[in-house]
């Protein structure tokens, strides 16, 4: 098999399986790693997938349709005036994917 991109793709929790679910259907294979998003601190799950060129567009069309950005509140911690940290209720954009494609110059399946 020659597989001509790496995929990687950092997704939030709540759209993983479903998310999963359709790349499967389509003959994706796929492996899911937890991992935690540096800013709100919460948890996101990174696909990881070699894919074919061809199949490529396919695969990204997949992510942007079933990962919609969303808001909600989150609680972030800021200085207040008295040098503590309070955390204060913030709207921020959640959702979507970060989605970084390499190429590969080379892959085994042993």
């Amino acid at each position: 098999m020659t597989l001509d991109k790496l995929v990687m793709a950092i997704i939030q929790d709540e759209d993983a399986s479903y998310l999963m679910d359709v790349l499967s259907t389509k003959g994706f294979s796929i492996t899911k790693l937890a991992s935690t998003g540096g800013f709100l601190r919460s948890g996101n799950t990174t696909f990881i997938c070699g894919v074919t060129d061809g199949r490529l567009p396919e695969f990204v069309e997949v992510i942007e349709k079933k990962c919609q950005s969303r808001k909600q509140i989150a609680s972030v911690n800021a200085m207040s005036e008295n040098e503590s940290f309070a955390p204060q209720p913030v709207e921020v954009t959640v959702g979507g994917a970060n989605i970084f494609i390499l190429n590969v110059d080379q892959f085994y399946r042993i």
